[in-house]
């Protein structure tokens, strides 16, 4: 089946919903960085009589630290069904390498998270100590939310007035993750949040499975959800990385087929490797 996606450009109820959730994630409160610690005490220079016979000391160098990436999110970030390296593994082997410093990730994707989920997730002991001592964080959540407008949509339509409550509520749940993490992190820390290419399944799954005209449709889904995220992420300073354009062109009209496994919903190998170049692309050295 040919592609016949809306450009970005001419979806104006995408426009009108992203400046409704901006001004809805523009109430919820931001939490700042923490302040840092006092510093540390400097050197002791007090005289110290030293014997001739005392030898003389050498500067040991050290390596430098690893960056620790750790990945927060759904399934994409989990890398279900694909039996390959997820991105978050991948986007740390490249920093390091560009960078040359040792980059360690810690994936703490959970298939089926929502913006609500990965709150009550970044309350537990375990994932709350990575997320704090990440010098950068990942964030790919969003889509599960507006999981139930496909069956709407199924059941008879749904277009915008259907479709501005779901993704204004997903930008609330994405505010609230957000000043978590920025809670949690330290002075320095990065977020980087990424878009999605679809919401749904697409390529040449969602064309056999789900018919006409859904192609169209969640296209027009994903570019509301995908504004909603970036003005969300930017009232919170962090950096929004787009994956729409790597995935589709920026047209939205490439098949992405190649870059999906078999469910026609999540990346496969070829993806994850597109997405971890997306987010190297994004941070600065």
């Amino acid at each position: 089946m040919s592609r016949h996606r809306l450009p970005r450009t001419v979806l104006a109820s995408g426009a009108a919903l992203a400046a409704a959730a901006v001004a809805l994630v523009a109430v919820v409160g931001v939490v700042g960085w923490r302040a840092p610690s006092g510093s540390a005490p400097g050197p002791d220079h007090s005289a110290r009589a030293e014997s001739a016979a005392t030898p003389t000391r050498t500067a040991t160098s050290s390596a430098p630290s690893p960056r620790s990436v750790v990945g927060v999110g759904d399934s994409v970030t989990a890398g279900t069904n694909c039996d390959c390296a997820p991105f978050v593994a991948r986007f740390a082997e490249l920093l390091g390498a560009r960078d040359g410093r040792p980059a360690t990730a810690t994936n703490l994707g959970v298939p089926g998270l929502t913006t609500d989920s990965l709150a009550t997730q970044l309350t537990q002991a375990g994932p709350a100590r990575s997320v704090a001592a990440a010098d950068l964080v990942v964030v790919t959540i969003g889509a599960n939310d507006l999981g139930p407008l496909q069956d709407r949509w199924e059941q008879g339509g749904c277009g915008p007035a259907c479709l501005a409550p779901a993704v204004a509520a997903m930008a609330r749940g994405l505010a609230t993750d957000l000043a978590r993490v920025k809670a949690l992190g330290g002075p320095g820390q990065r977020v980087e949040v990424t878009t999605y290419w679809n919401v749904f399944e697409d390529g040449d799954v969602a064309d056999r499975q789900r018919g006409a005209g859904f192609a169209d449709w969640s296209d027009s889904v994903t570019v509301a959800a995908n504004r909603a995220i970036c003005a969300t992420t930017r009232s919170f300073g962090d950096t929004c990385v787009d994956l729409y354009a790597p995935f589709l062109s920026a047209d939205g009209n490439r098949n992405p087929t190649p870059l999906l496994s078999s469910d026609g919903d999540h990346p496969d190998a070829a993806g994850h490797a597109l997405i971890a170049r997306a987010l190297l692309a994004a941070t600065p050295r």
